[in-house]
């Protein structure tokens, strides 16, 4: 293949200058080669429908291994970011995405399109966060104010406000699991807590393990950690299945690597997307992997305490041997009270948290203390916030799925056990399509690929019940019109859409 191979008018030394040091970070070449494409590609710098280089001729330029582009070029392809047919070579997908790349050079995530710039008129079944700060919040801050009058300290507190992590060890141990103060750690919500376990725990290359579907937000955090993701299904006993048989790839001098997970991300209870909560048995079992094979294990309990029965299950902690620094719980107050009470936590072992805290403090040197404090005062009120939120919760949940089944008696769904969503299956056609033509009728909703890291459940998508019932109501009928509208024909597929 000659070397003048042009790409739509730009030749090969043009893509070769946009890559730029593409090698120089750490980590397998095809992963540091597939974050640098994959960046051009979401920035709208290969536009869609660009051509890409042979992988002999990109792999001779750059001076790699064949196996480095094809291995970059598949996970590319997996994520629908470019598209590979026989005699076509390999082309940038045909998405509609625009160039979102922020001030500091990161790509935002085309997923939060819709907090970065809220559409007008529009139903938005894709954010899954309470909008309404309940009274007690205000009381809360009432009285964080009054802890603060007179005190003289910086507010520089990394590992959080000695306040707010006795409260959360307190909360701990009355949960089964025996918590100091110096197992907790402060974060500025869920999402930060994710990243700063990430940044930490996973290197480039590295195997994480989620279940499938997923949080999506983690998803995005360990992409843009570089890790290579792998689904897995857990059954009822708590045995660890993979959806994927497990590769070894090959490096640049020809040894085989076997892959060994960094980290396994799980969440137990009120999952979202679809509401479920893991059993006892396999919460004992999962536990006892962790500390069998000495992996790292999140237990994602930010929806945790949204439990329909009442009662909140044991976080995986509490299991036997897991108490050591395999286990990490993480929690957060978005969802029990508010989505703008960015006050989340870790609890883990003692060291880790000191680790974690040195990290924290390159970043921002800790977080806001007066929500923290207000925060404190809001785990004091726990035992009257949680019952009449799960109460609200569980009406709206009973009333979506009454309307969707006298309005869309074909969709399938089964109801949630907790939480704030539901995953909702069509009875053909996908979502990537059938979500623009709801977005014509006045509704956003997420498709399911979103949730997993192999971009299946293409016939799924997630509906919250934050709604009060009457706008529950509209949503589904403008769903069911824009159902009936649908052909099931392949539409332009659209990362617009917003997942939390």
């Amino acid at each position: 293949m000659p070397q003048n191979w042009s790409m739509n008018g730009a030749n090969l030394d043009d893509l070769v200058d946009l890559l730029g040091r593409w090698a120089s970070g750490r980590g397998p070449l095809y992963l540091l080669l597939t974050a640098r494409l994959r960046a051009l590609i979401d920035d709208g710098v290969l536009a869609p429908d660009v051509r890409l280089p042979p992988d002999r001729v990109l792999a001779r330029r750059l001076a790699v291994g064949r196996g480095t582009v094809v291995a970059a070029y598949d996970l590319l392809q997996q994520e629908a970011r470019v598209v590979r047919r026989q005699g076509s070579g390999t082309r940038v997908a045909a998405l509609d995405l625009p160039a979102t790349r922020t001030a500091d050079g990161v790509v935002a995530n085309p997923l939060l399109m819709h907090i970065l710039h809220p559409p007008d008129g529009v139903q938005l079944l894709t954010c899954a966060a309470p909008d309404e700060p309940p009274a007690a919040m205000f009381e809360a801050y009432e009285e964080a104010g009054a802890r603060l009058a007179g005190v003289r300290d910086l507010g520089y507190q990394p590992a959080g406000n000695a306040d707010l992590r006795a409260a959360l060890a307190a909360y701990y141990t009355g949960r089964g699991v025996p918590t100091a103060p110096e197992e907790i750690m402060v974060t500025t919500g869920g999402q930060q807590a994710l990243t700063l376990l990430t940044g930490l725990l996973v290197s480039p290359g590295d195997t994480v393990l989620t279940e499938a579907p997923t949080y999506p937000g983690a998803l995005e955090v360990f992409r843009h950690a570089a890790s290579v993701i792998r689904p897995m299904r857990v059954d009822e006993a708590g045995h660890a299945m993979r959806e994927h048989p497990a590769r070894v790839h090959v490096d640049e001098a020809g040894h085989a690597i076997r892959e060994r997970p960094a980290l396994t991300y799980l969440v137990p209870t009120a999952r979202n997307p679809d509401g479920a909560v893991m059993g006892n048995q396999a919460r004992r079992r999962l536990a006892a992997l962790a500390a069998e094979h000495d992996v790292p294990l999140i237990d994602d309990e930010v929806c945790a305490e949204l439990c329909f029965s009442g009662e909140t299950p044991p976080p995986l902690a509490a299991f036997g041997a897991a108490r050591g620094e395999q286990v990490i719980t993480v929690g957060s107050m978005s969802k029990l009270v508010w989505g703008g009470l960015r006050v989340g936590w870790i609890r883990a072992a003692a060291p880790l948290i000191s680790r974690l805290a040195r990290l924290r403090a390159v970043h921002d040197l800790g977080g806001e203390v007066f929500s923290q404090l207000a925060a404190a005062a809001l785990l004091r009120r726990l035992d009257v916030i949680r019952p009449a939120r799960v109460r609200v919760l569980r009406e709206r949940h009973d009333h979506l799925c009454a309307e969707l089944r006298a309005r869309l008696p074909s969709w399938s769904f089964e109801p949630a056990l907790g939480g704030q969503t539901l995953w909702v299956r069509l009875p053909h056609g996908d979502v990537d399509s059938f979500s623009q033509v709801a977005l014509r009728h006045g509704v956003a909703v997420p498709p399911g690929r979103s949730f997993d890291p192999l971009g299946g459940f293409t016939d799924y998508m997630r509906l919250h019940y934050l709604f009060p019932e009457e706008e529950l109501s509209q949503a589904v009928n403008n769903l069911a019109a824009a159902w009936a509208a649908y052909d099931g024909a392949a539409r332009t597929v659209s990362r617009h859409t917003l997942i939390v």
